[in-house]
């Protein structure tokens, strides 16, 4: 069967923040239920494995897994929370003498060359602008409103009666952005604080109470969130009042696939 596993669930700086004393990051130093590594998941399918996303953490993720190698990997877009450990990918592809796939919309592989320009001697990028499939998998891309960071992409997942997406990174999503949202069996969906108080246009994902507007309106089965900052506290969960179809991701979390 299918299976999805969070292998990161914080925001670009990640928690704990090296600056903050705040409860949550101090809460992340000793009992670890709030340290959180750059966001990103890895789905298993019929003995293949794919990751998304590739942050600074990357390599302490696979550590996590003790994975020690890796044939596939899919971008939503070239932000250094989820790009920063492509060059610690090629060198495991170096070391390995290989070379890895890596599946992103034209314009994100275009500015990874531009960060990178050396990768490509140990990685393939496959443009995936009109879709793209991996095992039995359909994946859809789309772009997303990133708010003050530009854009971001969201996945679509569909094989067999089961749809998720993958949004870790998204705000104000117009009419046309949401099309994909509907009918959904899972929406993973990046929240960075439970309620933001800063000046909306100079803010890039969700909040909570944002992200439930959302949710009501597409109505998925069940939702995940993620992209998770110091500012949430899986502590204190209960205090968010989340519907019972809502829940927070953790690092190490995984769920299966399946009608």
């Amino acid at each position: 069967m299918d299976r999805l596993t969070f292998l990161g669930t914080g925001d670009s700086m990640g928690v704990p923040r090296v600056y903050c004393d705040c409860s949550v990051c101090a809460e992340a130093r000793s009992g670890e239920l709030n340290r959180r590594t750059r966001s990103s998941v890895l789905l298993e399918s019929g003995g293949k494995q794919l990751i998304i996303d590739c942050g600074p953490t990357w390599g302490q993720q696979m550590e996590r897994l003790r994975m020690r190698d890796l044939d596939h990997l899919l971008i939503t877009h070239a932000h250094y929370d989820h790009i920063g450990g492509l060059p610690e990918y090629a060198d495991l592809c170096r070391w390995l003498r290989k070379q890895g796939n890596v599946y992103a919309p034209a314009e994100v592989l275009q500015s990874l060359r531009s960060f990178f320009p050396w990768l490509e001697n140990h990685l393939v990028y496959h443009e995936v602008d009109e879709g793209h499939t991996f095992g039995e998998w359909k994946i859809h891309p789309w772009r997303v409103c990133h708010g003050k960071n530009g854009f971001s992409y969201a996945y679509r997942f569909s094989k067999a009666g089961y749809d998720w997406v993958y949004c870790p990174d998204s705000i104000r999503l117009n009419e046309e952005e949401k099309k994909p949202l509907y009918h959904l069996n899972l929406l993973i969906l990046g929240t960075n604080f439970y309620q933001e108080k800063a000046n909306p246009m100079t803010r890039s994902v969700y909040d909570i109470v944002e992200a439930l507007e959302l949710v009501e309106e597409v109505q998925p089965e069940k939702v995940y969130f993620t992209h998770l900052s110091h500012g949430i506290d899986l502590a204190a969960v209960a205090d968010y009042r989340l519907p019972k179809q809502c829940k927070l991701a953790y690092e190490g979390l995984q769920l299966l696939l399946s009608p």
